[in-house]
């Protein structure tokens, strides 16, 4: 079989047994200080304003932390397999998705580098053939940490300038074609309009005609505008935002089968932010549509929402068959869809809005059966 490239990786810096059984010993010394380990790195991190600043800043350390523990651990016991590799090429794609510059990923396994060293020198006092393995299998892992980092990091960006480049191509001549698709929509309309007070929109079957072209209609404006919205900056409106306003207008515009159950608590708590509510009812109309396709013609929706230290939070949850591994990585790119008749804008134009709100959206694997989608928006833009 072919080498892998974690395996090329692991030629290259020399990494074998003898280094595993050195961090596996490791690993029983040092799993006492991770902790504090923990602590310092996140310290070292908080006095640099860009860093602070990509990582979300203060308000997330607490969780942090706790994931940068359940690194160490994995990085020190292993196995150093291929789903080691796979679970570290997801951290690199993290940093594309936050915009965390490279060179502060550098620094920051600088630090964990003192640090784990530190405690070799402690407690290997006397032991310099001990030592000089500890040190040599954790410069190994360390560096195939910064590779594996790197190169994902590498290949996720090169994608996201291709899908930039390919959206803007795509924009322009969205642009072009929806521009001139309105003409001929509005000519429709308006014959559409005349032809109903005609004695012909009298007869039964006519006039049933006539309502099924209006709604078709409807419709290919919806896209258009839909389309459009993609490509330019729809100017926001800064007004007082109350989300459970935002959310029951929303509702009268979803059709939901008889067996669907939509509930939502925790909303009238929220803050009034300010926003766009003409936007944020759009980003809640997409997301309940597809919610209600998902669930089918018998289930349930759930939204939950919460105010957080920075942000409120909303959870939009469905029963139905939930997102496959396959689909989520490209879920908000425009164009893909899972829908028979849909062109895939719903969530690209979610993202969208909520990107421009300050916010964030994120899905979040469920248990068993269902999706959950995670919103973020922040209280900076809280009224008093």
């Amino acid at each position: 079989m072919a080498e892998t490239l974690f395996e090329e990786l692991k030629r290259y810096v020399g990494f074998g047994p003898q280094d595993e059984q050195a961090l596996r010993a490791l690993h029983e010394v040092a799993r006492h200080h991770f902790r504090d380990i923990a602590h310092v790195f996140y310290a070292r991190i908080l006095e640099h304003e860009g860093a602070r600043n990509a990582l979300a800043g203060e308000s997330q350390v607490g969780h942090l932390k706790v994931t940068l523990q359940a690194w160490m651990e994995q990085l020190l016991r292993g196995p150093w397999d291929e789903d080691y590799y796979l679970l570290r090429c997801r951290i690199g794609r993290m940093h594309v998705r936050i915009a965390l510059p490279q060179h502060y990923m550098f620094g920051a396994m600088n630090v964990l580098r003192e640090e784990f060293n530190r405690v070799i020198d402690e407690h290997y006092v006397g032991q310099p053939e001990a030592i000089r393995a500890a040190r040599s299998a954790l410069g190994k892992i360390l560096d195939l940490e910064v590779a594996i980092m790197l190169h994902t990091y590498r290949e996720d960006l090169l994608a996201q300038q291709a899908r930039s480049e390919r959206l803007s191509t795509f924009g322009q001549l969205v642009g072009s074609i929806g521009h001139e698709l309105r003409n001929p929509l509005g000519v429709i309309e308006t014959s559409l309009f005349i032809l109903k007070g005609r004695p012909l929109a009298t007869d039964e079957r006519a006039a049933k005609h006539l309502a099924r072209i209006g709604e078709q209609v409807a419709l290919a404006n919806r896209i258009v505008t839909d389309l459009l919205d993609m490509i330019r900056d729809r100017p926001l409106k800064r007004e007082p935002l109350r989300l459970d306003e935002v959310w029951k207008d929303a509702l009268t515009s979803v059709q939901v089968p008889a067996g669907v159950s939509i509930h939502a608590e925790g909303l009238p708590e929220l803050p009034t932010l300010q926003g766009d509510p003409g936007q944020m009812r759009q980003v809640f109309v997409n997301l309940l549509e597809n919610a209600v396709h998902a669930v089918g013609e018998t289930g349930s929706v759930t939204l939950t929402a919460e105010k957080g230290v920075d942000a409120v939070e909303l959870r939009l949850e469905d029963s139905g068959p939930g997102v496959s591994e396959s689909i989520r990585r490209r879920m908000f790119e425009p164009l893909m869809t899972t829908k028979a008749r849909g062109i895939g804008l719903g969530l690209p134009l979610v993202k969208r809005i909520l990107e421009r709100h300050g916010g964030s959206i994120a899905y979040a694997p469920r248990e068993g059966r269902g999706a959950c989608f995670v919103l973020r928006l922040p209280l900076s833009t809280s009224s008093p």
